[in-house]
């Protein structure tokens, strides 16, 4: 199965203050601004900004709240992710394992070569 990676999405996730957001919407099922900004150590204007870097990819979508906005992480934007995840970790595994192989048939010609030079 071929999934194109999302960079925009990656680029979002990757900020470890996002993946703990996502993580806190995940256990409580959603949140505002600044119920998520008594969690974390950033001002609830910065977790309002990185809101909407995830709402932008998707990730999580947001309902009014009163004066505030509820979030909610979209779990089909999640499963795409995690997709995508799957997917690279595959390839690289794949790729370590062919480097894996060269590198040890390398290591053995090289033990060859020394045996032969040895029985000279």
């Amino acid at each position: 199965m071929s999934v194109t990676v999302d960079d925009d999405l990656w680029s979002a996730i990757g900020d470890p203050t996002r993946r703990r957001m996502l993580d806190l919407l995940l256990t409580g099922g959603a949140g505002t601004a600044t119920t998520l900004s008594e969690n974390l150590p950033v001002t609830r204007q910065a977790v309002a900004k990185h809101l909407g870097v995830l709402d932008r990819v998707g990730l999580v979508h947001a309902t009014p709240a009163g004066r505030e906005k509820r979030y909610q992480v979209d779990e089909a934007q999640l499963a795409r992710a995690v997709a995508q995840l799957t997917t690279v970790g595959a390839t690289w595994d794949a790729r370590l394992r062919r480097i894996k192989r060269i590198a040890e048939a390398i290591q053995r010609s090289k033990e060859q070569s020394k045996e032969q030079s040895e029985d000279l």
